[in-house]
């Protein structure tokens, strides 16, 4: 009664320590960093832009914000479609499966076995040292003088037998130190960080659908100026030609005329490579073959325009929207797990293992309850020399957490210098369109004086030629600075991380269940 009692003290003796053991993880333990931000974005770079940003809640969709349906059609089909984005989704179950495997570790391991063989044991073995060789003759086991030194009647130890057994087995390492936690806890923050990458390929993918599609749409405007100029040439060309037959102009004024006309028609197919080419990159975007978009993307719409104010959100949100942030958080939490794995290696571990089953020489009896065998105890298993493997993986996962932790600052001060950047030139590029804008018009009311001059015989065809050719190249510039301002603000969209939330969807392919709730492999 006493050795009773004293068992059960002793048991809730050991109890608050193994449960307090149970809940021990050695290493640091992660702690999210806040990053300084600045106050406010500085969106008033050398004067306030026609298309001003507002620190307002950023727009997930903001590419709708262009007022073109097909460019939000494009950016759906291209998130939903585009190869790079299931690349990374396939990289992220990879990375589920993988946090799966690390997990399994802090669950038990049971597994079953049969097992049969015809075994025969060596007259010249360890079997001779008892004494015990081939078979006595049938007369001496029965005058009882073959027994050997076995103790068993006609015992022949290298006779062949025949051994069936089966059984179960199991093992269980407990998880003292928390290493196995650790382990998951660094799997996890990996998963996150293959999350991250897919959110930065979604982001990546719709910013250049989008940024494509307005090149796309900027050529076709410069193609459709230029065609437009070589209207003009060419009636130009007529009137110098009757003007001509008249004796008012001269032959020389032809052949500039006509030099003039075939100078800007050779600007036509480079345009319409670049269309063609854009046309090819917008289908690749959203995995179609090689022109597949042609019929829907050659009719010619305008330039997607800016909105008139362009939220941008606040500097505390950047840490939590930018996907590349928010990966290198995860990183740093996945090496700062990684050093409490390596710790926990210093300490003890300790394996429970058990089995029970069935062994017998005759099959007939392998079922009965006397065939029974089991065996369970704890393996302890202690590191005493290493050969410093052990001092060196630490090391080794405190300096890649270092590593961490410095990518992680370079990556939110590279953020803040890229949207700065960004605000920079988008205020920039729209003073640039403000002022071909006044150069434009300039252009069109001296080339409209220029030909009524001619006409009225007060100038020569060489004036004409030199104020239309500076018309076009106004138009061109104008056009090109009017797609910048597009491209720029989409830019800035990319730089202030957003648009991936609205574009998110599920990894595709098998998700792994929760390793508790699964059962079997």
């Amino acid at each position: 009664m006493k050795r009773s009692r004293i068992g059960r003290a002793s048991r809730l003796a050991i109890a608050p320590i193994v449960a307090a053991l149970a809940g021990c993880a050695v290493g640091p333990d992660f702690v999210s960093p806040q990053p300084s931000t600045p106050d406010a974005w500085n969106v008033e770079h050398r004067g306030t832009p026609a298309s001003r940003p507002v620190e307002r809640a950023l727009d997930p969709a903001w590419w709708t914000l262009f007022g073109d349906p097909q460019l939000t059609a494009l950016v759906q089909r291209a998130t939903a479609n585009n190869l790079d984005v299931q690349l990374a989704a396939s990289r992220l179950l990879e990375s589920r499966w993988q946090r799966r495997i690390v997990g399994a570790a802090g669950l038990p391991s049971v597994g079953a076995n049969a097992n049969y063989q015809r075994m025969g044991a060596s007259d010249k073995g360890m079997m001779s040292l008892l004494g015990v060789s081939s078979a006595p003759p049938a007369s001496a086991v029965a005058n009882g003088t073959g027994l050997g030194n076995s103790g068993l009647p006609g015992a022949d130890a290298s006779a062949p037998v025949n051994l069936y057994q089966y059984g179960f087995d199991a093992s269980w390492e407990l998880d003292f130190w928390g290493r196995t936690r650790r382990a998951v806890e660094s799997a996890d923050a990996m998963t996150a960080a293959a999350n991250e990458s897919r959110h930065g390929v979604i982001l990546s993918v719709l910013t250049e659908t989008a940024a494509d599609y307005v090149q796309l749409r900027t050529v076709q405007a410069t193609l459709a100026s230029v065609k437009e100029t070589l209207a003009l040439a060419t009636q130009s060309l007529d009137l110098t030609r009757k003007r001509r037959h008249e004796g008012v102009a001269t032959a020389l004024e032809v052949s500039e005329a006509a030099a003039q006309v075939q100078s800007i028609a050779a600007r036509v197919p480079d345009l319409e490579t670049q269309e063609d080419k854009l046309i090819n990159a917008l289908s690749l975007l959203v995995a179609e073959q090689p022109g597949a978009l042609a019929s829907e993307l050659r009719t010619v719409r305008p330039v997607p325009p800016v909105p008139a104010e362009v939220p941008i959100g606040v500097p505390s949100e950047l840490a939590k929207r930018r996907p590349d942030i928010r990966e290198a958080e995860a990183r740093l939490h996945a090496a700062t797990a990684a050093i409490g794995v390596a710790k926990a290696d210093f300490y003890p571990s300790v394996t429970l293992s058990g089995s029970f089953g069935m062994q017998s020489l005759n099959f007939a009896t392998l079922g009965t309850w006397a065939a029974r065998q089991f065996a369970v105890g704890p393996t302890l298993n202690l590191p005493i020399f290493q050969g410093g493997r052990l001092t060196g993986m630490l090391r080794l996962r405190e300096a890649q957490q270092q590593e961490a932790a410095i990518a992680y600052r370079k990556t939110v001060l590279g953020a803040w210098h890229e949207i700065d950047d960004a605000l920079i030139e988008y205020g920039g590029q729209q003073r640039r369109r403000e002022r071909l804008a006044d150069a434009l018009a300039h252009n069109r009311t001296a080339y409209d004086a220029a030909v009524a001059r001619y006409k009225a015989g007060a100038t020569t065809f060489l004036d004409v030629l030199v104020v239309q050719q500076a018309l076009l190249d106004s138009q061109m510039r104008w056009i090109a600075a009017n797609g910048d301002v597009s491209i720029t603000a989409i830019r800035l969209f990319k730089a202030l991380g957003g648009g991936w939330e609205s574009a998110d969807g599920p990894a595709t392919g098998p998700q792994p269940a929760s390793d508790v709730a699964v059962a079997g492999n």
